[in-house]
């Protein structure tokens, strides 16, 4: 469904993905672990091309592309069969949140109004913001803007949704109702390819998490396997500043 063959990109001098190969089956949530600098979001940039790639080969449902030698087009294609939800919501402030929402259905798929009014509505009863059709972002919440982002992203219908750090920027208590709709996207067999660090998430609703460092794929496997059994010293080193309970001579 999503195959991704020696992705390369730099900054400059400084290489930041060092020939990333993935596979991500129909339906999968694949949870990306790793230090901060270790080319997680990156990644995920590159494969929407937010983030031009250098080199390397990106194949989401029927569209391949070759990152070096790639049309306008192309990406286009790319774009239209995925949807981000960011770290900092990125909604537009002079829209409510069911414009904000519609922006994509009619910019993007060229829906008509009536119709995409009609999905947005249907899309934020579904994150839980039947009552917050006309408010903008100034008077939500950050776990109601980021639901709106979600909300935004599902709307479009996309082979797969990309996740980056959705809950990093919010407050301990707003984080619950954020991870509690990814959760339910999930569980509807949605493809999702997540940045985070929700341990919680990556445990109980990921069915691979993938450790990421130095801009390569250090270890990957279920969450069992990597969260609790890790193979790779960098894993272990990575999980006891995170999980500094742990004991892993269990």
């Amino acid at each position: 469904m999503i195959e991704v063959k020696g992705l390369h990109k730099s900054f400059g001098k400084h290489e930041v993905l060092k020939g990333i190969d993935l596979k991500v089956e129909k339906g999968e949530v694949v949870v990306l672990l790793g230090p901060s600098g270790s080319g997680k979001t990156t990644f995920l940039r590159s494969l929407n091309f937010l983030e031009q790639p250098d080199a390397g080969e990106i194949t989401i449902g029927d569209t391949h592309v070759n990152c070096k030698h790639i049309s306008k087009k192309e990406i286009l294609e790319i774009r239209r069969n995925t949807a981000m939800v960011f770290q900092l919501y990125n909604l537009f402030k002079n829209k409510t949140a069911l414009e904000n929402v519609m922006e994509g259905l009619i910019v993007v798929q060229n829906m008509p109004k009536a119709e995409a009014e009609k999905i947005s509505r249907e899309i934020l009863d579904k994150v839980g913001l039947v009552d917050k059709y006309d408010a903008y972002p100034s008077q939500l919440s950050g776990g109601q803007q980021q639901r709106v982002g979600i909300a935004r992203a599902l709307a479009l219908n996309p082979e797969v949704i990309l996740f980056d750090e959705p809950t990093s920027a919010l407050d301990p208590e707003l984080v619950g109702e954020v991870l509690s709709v990814m959760k339910k996207v999930a569980k509807e067999g949605l493809t999702m390819i997540v940045v985070t660090h929700e341990i919680s998430f990556a445990r109980d609703i990921a069915n691979r998490v993938i450790f990421i460092d130095g801009g390569v794929i250090v270890e990957q496997g279920t969450p069992k396997e990597v969260l609790y059994h890790p193979k790779e010293e960098r894993t272990k080193q990575f999980l006891k500043r995170i999980l500094p309970d742990f004991d892993y001579s269990i």
